[in-house]
């Protein structure tokens, strides 16, 4: 089960970083219910970077080829790139970023340096390599072929999410790689090059691709477009081109797992798109941190960990800092399937400059702090709850009230149902048989009538614009029920956003008994079946907005309830007894 940050951390251990495979779906309506996923089968991988001493130095230990007769050589390419596989090496660079980092296993590291691969891809000494290479990194040093001594290099842009960097090298005049322009099929014969394990040797291994469109959800990246190979690979081999035998680029290597001989490289497809983007000097898909998934051992905290943080970027001007961790950004729950997809599907659906909420647990301190990128700088708003633990605002039991919240984004309202002092039930119509209790961190609630409405409503009085989250899953029973949240509950009634586990939704408005539908619909964005769902609910003035998934359903504007007023969740039946829901946590905070 997924929860919320807010959770005992004296309990948790040393963090895991996750490496996830997982697909989102689309919107649309749905028409038949879809079959459930299939199981995860393929191994994890991990970023093939490797730290060594920056003492070390590369010296070229094996002299180049002697040159064939002109007449033998092939003609070189009208652009003026490489276009043989024993010239590949010369636009092959091998890059150390020198740094301070904060690793979620090691901790502080000072004045590290990692080692990477990377390529040239312009004679002006433009290069290509992985962001988690070159981000944070306080100075970069590049090798070229040929060359004793290390060039200085800088960063012109990063995209965290298509974990891909451009780089400026000191000079002009270099040997460089074209991209390839074809079709790349399954069996087409590949080589991966770079310098892996911090050797300063070049090397070059062969291999086939093996899937043109392998899945690209991992926990540093989520790329669009990916290619899977058979190509020994090794830490090191980041950034490193994947060529064909005559020297054209087929992607970027980016992840592999030397045990079970799977690679994968950033497809030339997205890639060339997101570099023409870097060529000027804008930063794509990112917030300046060099980050990953990471969760505790129970799974009762997921979230960003950050080893790095570039100067002068979003996170910087926030005030997001190395072993933070980021676990929500607006109001959404991060990393909860192991992977860096929710994140970077939030970005992706954002303008650059865009405010967003985000919240934080600094590690070291267990402080939970929230802000925005692009607005306000990160505050402290409590600390992780524990049984040595304090939180500012009221605590209620578990739940987390904090009445004086203001701002965009600042939670009003936390729970992760440890219990559920401060919470009371009731049925609709009355006296319905139901049970409602909580264990290991969520409130069960089940409705055993036909036709009824079972309701679990937070005691104060919330501000009438309110945002609510909650993440919940069908766990017994059929795809005929709904699943609700509801905003401004008085005596006088309430306002209902319901979701139908059969991919329906309906937002209701509840007075003297009776329930009015106003507005309805379908969509792919609702897991049918016994699956998750996170439910999010808007009350702006009069317009009312439901969203599930991350994904808008729909709005309607009603001017009945304007008040402040309760809020809740609720489990409804139709013609079958007996549904029951779990809710994992509960969220509100001001829109």
């Amino acid at each position: 089960m997924v929860k919320s940050t807010l959770k005992p951390l004296y309990l948790m251990g040393v963090l895991v970083i996750l490496i996830g495979m997982a697909c989102s779906a689309g919107g649309g309506a749905p028409t038949e219910p879809p079959q459930p996923p299939p199981a995860k089968t393929a191994a994890p991988v991990v970023p093939t970077e490797k730290p060594v001493e920056p003492t070390q130095k590369p010296v070229e230990t094996q002299a180049p080829p002697a040159e064939t007769p002109a007449e033998t050589q092939p003609p070189e390419a009208a652009s003026g790139a490489v276009n043989k596989l024993q010239d590949v090496k010369k636009a092959v660079i091998q890059i150390e970023a020198q740094g301070t980092f904060v690793d979620p296993e090691v901790g502080l590291m000072l004045n590290s340096a990692g080692r990477g691969s990377g390529f040239i891809i312009d004679p002006s000494g433009i290069a290509v390599t992985n962001n988690h290479v070159v981000t944070g990194a306080a100075l970069l040093r590049v090798w070229v072929e040929g060359e004793e001594n290390p060039r200085n290099a800088k960063v012109l842009g990063v995209s965290e999410c298509s974990d891909l960097a451009l780089i400026d090298i000191e000079g002009d005049g270099f040997d460089y790689l074209s991209w390839y322009d074809g079709t790349i099929d399954p069996g087409m014969d590949m080589y991966v090059a770079g310098f892996p394990l911090g050797d300063p040797e070049y090397s070059l291994t062969k291999g086939i691709i093996s899937k043109a469109k392998a899945n690209g959800e991992t926990s540093w990246a989520s790329v669009d477009s990916v290619v899977e190979y058979d190509a020994t690979t090794n830490p090191g081999n980041s950034g490193g081109p994947v060529i064909t035998p005559d020297g054209k680029v087929i992607a970027i290597h980016y992840a592999g797992d030397a045990s079970s001989r799977q690679a994968f490289g950033i497809s030339e497809v997205v890639a060339k798109n997101v570099i023409d983007q870097l060529k000027s000097g804008e930063n794509v898909d990112t917030i300046g941190v060099n980050g990953q998934a990471v969760s505790s051992e129970d799974g009762t905290l997921t979230g960003i960990w950050v080893s790095s943080v570039q100067s002068g970027s979003p996170a910087d001007k926030a005030g997001i800092q190395s072993g933070d961790i980021i676990t929500m950004m607006e109001n959404l729950v991060l990393a909860t399937d192991g992977s860096m997809s929710q994140y970077c599907d939030i970005l992706r659906s954002h303008k650059k400059g865009d405010t967003l909420s985000v919240q934080v647990l600094r590690w070291p301190t267990q402080e939970v702090m929230e802000g925005q990128l692009n607005g306000r700088e990160m505050a402290v708003v409590g600390t992780a709850v524990g049984d040595q633990g304090t939180t500012t605002g009221t605590t209620t039991g578990s739940a987390v009230y904090n009445p004086d919240a203001s701002q965009s984004g600042d939670t009003i309202l936390s729970t992760e149902f440890d219990d559920t002092e401060g919470w009371y039930a009731f049925t609709e119509p009355a006296d319905g048989d139901y049970e409602a209790t909580y264990d290991n961190s969520r409130v069960y609630i089940q409705a055993n009538d036909t036709y009824s409405n079972v309701y679990l409503v937070y005691d104060p009085f919330l501000p009438a614009d309110v945002r609510i989250d909650s993440f919940v899953e069908l766990v017994q029973g059929t795809n005929k029920n709904n699943i609700s949240l509801i905003c401004r509950a008085s005596d006088q009634g309430w306002y209902e956003f319901s979701m139908h586990t059969g991919g329906y939704w309906y937002i209701w408005k509840y007075e003297g008994g009776e329930y009015t539908e106003l507005k309805r619909g379908a969509s792919r964005a609702i897991n049918m079946q016994k699956a998750t769902n996170t439910l999010t609910a808007t009350c702006i003035g009069t317009e009312l907005t439901f969203s599930v998934n991350g994904t808008e359903l729909g709005s309607v504007r009603d001017n009945r309830f304007k008040d402040d007023g309760q809020v809740g969740i609720s489990v409804s039946t139709f013609d079958i007894p007996q549904v029951g829901i779990e809710f994992d946590w509960f969220v509100a905070s001001v829109p």
